[in-house]
């Protein structure tokens, strides 16, 4: 029995079926954040929407923000306060980071996870391909 020839007759009947055109589409992109500056404060007015976008905790963002911007924030249900002044380049790039860090899987790169904590540790569980990832102490 001839394998290969079975082999290449198999490929060529699924590349048969293929679509002869394919769109690239990305579903996932950063949300953009409305900044605003406000006297000596920062506010993100969308904050709400970016986490529902991102699917995360409102208070996991708020963190991770005021560690790296290494000043105190409020959460308001929708937007989200910094003491300090910080540009739009600032905190897009911050969102960067953090949608790199908590949001997109490792191992597949979609967007599809969740983060769970155990103890002290947190994990990404990522929906699409199964990996769970340590992530430190978030």
């Amino acid at each position: 029995m001839g394998s290969s020839e079975d082999y290449r007759t198999l490929l060529d009947k699924a590349y048969s079926k293929l679509p002869q055109h394919v769109e690239a589409y990305d579903r996932f992109s950063i949300p953009r954040p409305d900044v605003r500056q406000i006297g000596r404060k920062t506010v993100i007015l969308n904050f709400k929407d970016i986490c529902d976008q991102l699917r995360r905790d409102p208070d996991h963002l708020l963190k991770f923000l005021t560690g790296e911007m290494a000043t105190l924030a409020t959460f308001d249900g929708t937007k989200a306060v910094f003491q300090g002044k910080f540009g739009l380049e600032s905190v897009l790039n911050l969102l960067k980071i953090y949608t790199e860090k908590y949001v997109i899987c490792p191992v597949c790169k979609r967007p599809d996870t969740h983060l769970e904590r155990q103890k002290r540790l947190w994990f990404m569980e990522c929906e699409a391909c199964g990996a769970r990832s340590s992530i430190g102490t978030g």
